[in-house]
């Protein structure tokens, strides 16, 4: 499992960005140093942003998982932002969409709680449950961000989903080369909701 730890070395006044992922953000099978979530450091800095990133992802995790780690997080990084990427171990394993649902309410209003704002990553997975399923999963992203009014990042592998060229051997983590397409796909989304915060 990974540990929390700031990306790179920052200010601690910065205003903290805590990643909250799984595999897909704790740069799986790929060095640390080029995953997505390094690469945001990086155009953060680039672009004048004050920000922080914190990476709290650990492979495996699922929403459960998640929950159960954020109010530690929370209490000792004090986010602004947290950028919720869980879910897609949830449907990996058929687990209960009402379970998914209510785990991610809960870390929305937990961070809210704690003063932060909130970005929801949608999560896809194969139709191996199901239609009803496979539908159910996608669309609770949506229906928890919008309950919240909270950012919703489109599933941010589409760009890269039909192309086995983009991912490991396993067919599932994407490459070093790919990273900087899940940054460009989360970028849109996260840069508004840095400039609203910035606005208050």
């Amino acid at each position: 499992m990974l540990g929390l730890g700031p990306v790179v070395a920052a200010p601690s006044s910065a205003p903290v960005i805590l990643v909250w992922g799984d595999s897909l953000s704790a740069a799986f099978g790929i060095p640390l140093e080029s995953g997505w979530v390094q690469l945001l450091q990086q155009r953060l800095r680039q672009q004048g942003y004050p920000h922080r990133v914190v990476n709290g992802s650990v492979a495996g995790e699922t929403t459960s998982g998640g929950l159960a780690r954020l109010p530690a997080a929370l209490k000792t990084h004090r986010p602004a932002l947290v950028l919720i990427e869980l879910g897609g171990n949830d449907g990996l394993r058929g687990l209960p969409l009402a379970q998914l649902r209510a785990n991610l309410r809960a870390m929305v209003e937990q961070s809210r709680t704690a003063g932060a704002q909130v970005v929801v990553f949608e999560m896809t997975v194969p139709p191996n449950y199901g239609e009803a399923y496979t539908l159910g999963f996608t669309r609770a992203f949506a229906q928890v961000a919008r309950e919240n009014s909270a950012p919703l990042v489109p599933f941010f592998l589409t760009s890269i989903a039909l192309d086995s060229g983009w991912f490991q051997e396993d067919g599932i983590h994407p490459t070093v080369a790919a990273q900087p397409l899940l940054l460009d796909a989360v970028w849109p989304t996260l840069a508004p909701a840095l400039k609203a915060r910035q606005r208050r």
